[in-house]
């Protein structure tokens, strides 16, 4: 992951004794090349890890911190930047639109415990929340909050607050050909990828080493008990066969996801929707289904499925309200 890298390098930093400044994008609308959670540090000795969204907005805020640190200067301050020449105040240099708040942040020495926890917070993906304020980091722990929160009164008073580690839960049901390639690509994109078979010994799922949790369940009526409800979680049925796809949509319509899709022809699908519908399934329920899943690009190899089905994960998880 490559947060976790940016992390590595500022409490290596610290550990020498290097002066570190913190930017991070608290806030993000529009094309802003930085979105939310994005971050970057610089050091005392010139050293850079990350990125606050690049272009000449990085570079004078980069070279605006080295300055800082030179010159022993306050580098605790908020900014905004609007990505618009036309704007009135606060142009960032760039001219994609959207605009993007950061935080600029002198990490002190003591805070080195604090970055050591951050760090295996991450690698243990245990549900802790990185919190910024104005001037102090700190940590905490709690189950079902949201992914990002920021909360503006004025430059002094503001919070906000982000899970660290995987925000994002994949599950896959069915662990074939397809479900390898798929965890595979998808474990780049920070997914916790949950694989879900009813075969023990599956070398395919033997060979995934992808995956951070593999789970073996006697019947995939099972799944709805297994897979639970949540804004984060995503859903991809590829099962061995038409009958379990069947009984894995009939178990996960009971819950709600982020997305929910189906691997399979058009000519099967359409077939096993049918017959969904006339065993009593809604057709609003049936509707929230992506089938056949993926976009449609021709995909012919396990990978180039995964491509299909990863893009379109992607296109439902990015997708922003108008």
């Amino acid at each position: 992951m490559i947060k976790l890298n940016t992390w590595k390098f500022i409490l290596e930093s610290l550990s020498k004794n290097i002066e570190v400044i913190l930017l991070y994008v608290l806030e993000s609308t529009g094309s802003s090349p930085g979105r939310q959670g994005f971050f970057m540090a610089i050091t005392s000795n010139n050293e850079i890890s990350g990125s606050i969204g690049g272009g000449i907005m990085e570079h004078k805020f980069v070279e605006l911190s080295k300055e800082l640190l030179q010159k022993n200067g306050d580098a605790n301050y908020i900014k905004k930047q609007i990505h618009n020449k036309e704007a009135a105040s606060n142009q960032s240099g760039m001219i994609c639109s959207g605009e993007q708040t950061f935080f600029s942040y002198r990490i002190k020495k003591k805070e080195i415990n604090i970055i050591q926890q951050l760090i295996e917070a991450i690698e243990q993906n245990n549900n802790t929340y990185l919190n910024l304020q104005p001037n102090e980091i700190s940590l905490t722990k709690e189950n079902g909050g949201e992914n990002f929160s920021f909360i503006y009164i004025n430059e002094k008073q503001w919070t906000y607050k982000e899970k660290l580690g995987l925000k994002n839960n994949l599950y896959i049901v069915g662990g074939g050909h397809c479900s390898l390639a798929l965890s595979k690509l998808a474990s780049s994109l920070d997914f916790c990828i949950h694989i879900i078979d009813d075969r023990e010994s599956l070398n395919t799922i033997e060979q995934n080493i992808d995956a951070h949790n593999k789970i073996w369940v006697n019947n995939y009526s099972e799944l709805n008990t297994i897979i639970p409800s949540g804004n984060n979680n995503y859903v991809v049925i590829m099962t061995i066969g038409y009958r379990t796809d069947a009984i894995a949509i009939k178990a996960l319509l009971q819950n709600d996801y982020k997305y929910i899709g189906v691997l399979g022809s058009r000519e099967k699908l359409k077939t096993l929707f049918a017959e969904l519908k006339n065993g009593g399934i809604e057709q609003a329920k049936l509707d929230k289904i992506h089938a056949p899943i993926g976009l449609e690009i021709n995909s012919q190899t396990p990978e180039e499925i995964a491509v299909s089905i990863a893009a379109e994960i992607i296109k439902v998880k990015n997708k922003r309200d108008l």
